[in-house]
C-alpha cells in the first residue's frame, strides 16, 4: 500500500524522463545530479554517483530499463523522495 506521498515507480520514472537531456531513454551520472539538484537537495553530485552506482546492474555508466526501479528503490530509502517534491 502507497503511503502518503510516496511516489511510484511509473511516477518516478516520469519525473526522471524529463532530464534526460540527450533523449537516449537512459539517466547518466550528470542528467540525475542535475534532477537532484532540481530538488535543492544537498550534495547532489554525490549522491548521484553512489545512486547511479547502486542501480547500474550492467555497469554501463547509465540507468536503463528495469535498473530504474532500483534507482528508485535506492532514493526512497536513502534520499526520501516524495511525489510532492517530484511536482515542484
Amino acid at each position: 500500500m502507497r503511503g502518503k506521498g510516496e511516489t511510484t515507480v511509473e511516477e518516478f520514472r516520469a519525473w526522471l524522463s524529463q532530464f534526460d537531456a540527450d533523449g537516449d531513454g537512459r539517466i547518466s551520472r550528470e542528467e540525475l545530479e542535475h534532477a537532484l539538484r532540481s530538488l535543492n537537495l544537498w550534495f547532489a553530485w554525490w549522491k548521484a554517483r553512489e545512486a547511479v552506482r547502486a542501480a547500474d546492474a550492467n555497469r554501463n555508466g547509465k540507468v536503463d530499463g528495469d535498473e530504474v526501479g532500483r534507482l528508485y528503490a535506492f532514493a526512497h530509502k536513502h534520499l526520501h523522495l516524495k511525489m510532492s517534491q517530484l511536482e515542484g
